[in-house]
């Protein structure tokens, strides 16, 4: 008798919790949702309205879009030093080192009028900053 115990409760052992959550989610897959509509609605997976994966933004538009904002809140110098010490711990990003000055510059004559965004003007990425002063101005 003791054996066939020990055998059924292994038997439950193994079947019960398979059986447990099967049941557990067709349940739940049966849940009318909406509350107002009459039918049984159904949980299905679908491919529409599936989140698309964000692009992955480059080094230099991120740092480009940091000083940016940095320009905004502080002043251009606090800016120009930021792309300066980052070009110099990052090498790789020298080569955009001209065209972020020169949006700084456009960006610093836009928030600060052409006059005062001169004022900050220094060799920063080959004075590219004062190009970007120049061309908005």
């Amino acid at each position: 008798m003791t054996h066939t115990a020990r055998r059924i409760g292994r038997s439950l052992a193994l079947v019960l919790p398979v059986v447990l959550v099967l049941s557990g989610t067709l349940a739940v897959t049966s849940v009318p949702w909406a509350g107002s509509s009459s039918q049984t609605q159904m949980l299905t997976a679908s491919s529409e309205n599936v989140s698309v994966r964000a692009k992955s933004r480059a080094p230099q538009d991120i740092l480009r879009d940091k000083l940016l904002a940095e320009l905004q809140e502080k002043d251009p110098g606090v800016a120009l030093t930021h792309l300066q010490r980052t070009v110099e711990e990052r090498p790789s990003l020298a080569k955009h080192c001209m065209s972020i000055a020169r949006a700084l510059g456009r960006a610093a004559v836009q928030h600060y009028g052409p006059v005062r965004a001169q004022t900050y003007s220094r060799p920063v990425c080959d004075t590219s900053y004062a190009a970007g002063v120049a061309h908005e101005s």
